[in-house]
């Protein structure tokens, strides 16, 4: 399968419903169109470099100056969105990974100033405690695509799989499957080579928080499984690799898979017993899981034109 489109340049920082704000910023090399592309199948494109700023300031250099970059959250769920684009593609190509419905206004507001290109909104997985974002951004913006693993079995323009490629003009983020929270967990992790940024930035969704992880006891978890896509996924990544996580419930905004290798209170343990500190959370009930989940299955808007048709019946 390939997908072509029209890509443009892109710039990334983060905003915040709370003060916890990163920014990157990369350069860019000969402007291109892109695919993404699996060993079997292409899809979207691009290349990069960066370099990373904390709330604190304090600055990891990064090659060069392509990827624009954005940490965004959301208070009620706690949960971080973010924005990529390549900046110095003509079009200005971005993406948003694990937008969240309450704050696609924001979202969308932030890439309108940027003078983004927004063309894919992706998710990690199917979230059980929000609404995804994605189906109404398809809304305000027709040519965005939303994409989401085929793992998840739910509704979405692209279905990637595990060793797919998702270009934005000259970056891209490769697929790592990581399930144990879900069946249908992916990790996004940019690009490997000397045009792409560099440290790496592994989006983990819930599979890997910061020290912490995602809970295995509903939507076909396993904590065995999570425990090997952790190890296998993640901690194999180089160790200065950034780790973004889809939540974060104590103010933390970014680690690294070096940092989490030492210091991640569950990960750290032999694999049984994980599973015992897993098996024994005793958490509640997800209060947003019945909600979130039926929606999420079909991007949170997706079947436009059966809500549409039914609208017009009542």
């Amino acid at each position: 399968m390939i997908l072509r489109m029209n890509l443009n340049r892109l710039s990334i920082c983060t905003h915040s419903l709370s003060p916890r704000i990163s920014s990157w910023t990369t350069s860019s090399l000969a402007a291109k169109t892109g695919y993404l592309k699996s060993p079997s199948r292409m899809a979207y494109s691009a290349p990069s470099g960066a370099a990373y700023t904390t709330s604190s300031g304090e600055a990891s250099p990064l090659k060069d100056n392509k990827l624009l970059f954005r940490q965004l959250f959301e208070k009620e769920s706690s949960t971080y969105t973010y924005l990529l684009a390549d900046v110095a593609h003509p079009d200005k190509p971005a993406l948003l990974i694990d937008p969240v419905d309450k704050t696609v206004e924001r979202d969308l507001s932030l890439v309108k100033e940027l003078g983004l290109k927004l063309i894919y909104a992706i998710n990690t997985h199917v979230h059980a405690d929000h609404v995804t974002g994605t189906g109404l951004l398809k809304t305000k913006f027709p040519g965005v695509k939303s994409v989401i693993s085929r793992a998840s079995n739910s509704k979405a323009d692209l279905h990637i799989e595990a060793g797919d490629k998702i270009y934005f003009g000259g970056l891209f983020l490769e697929v790592r499957a990581t399930p144990g929270h879900t069946l249908g967990c992916v990790t996004y992790v940019t690009g490997d080579g000397p045009d792409q940024p560099q440290p790496r930035m592994a989006f983990t969704g819930d599979a890997l928080l910061i020290r912490g992880c995602g809970r295995t006891d509903f939507q076909g978890g396993s904590s065995e499984q999570l425990y090997k896509s952790v190890h296998s996924q993640i901690f194999t990544l180089p160790k200065d690799t950034f780790i973004f996580p889809a939540h974060d419930y104590k103010g933390f905004t970014v680690s690294t898979v070096g940092e989490e290798i030492l210091y991640n209170p569950r990960l750290t343990k032999d694999g049984e017993t994980f599973k015992n500190i897993m098996e024994n959370l005793n958490l509640p009930y997800p209060k947003m899981i019945d909600v979130a989940v039926p929606a999420n299955m079909v991007c949170g808007l997706q079947d436009l034109s059966a809500k549409n048709v039914e609208a017009m019946a009542n």
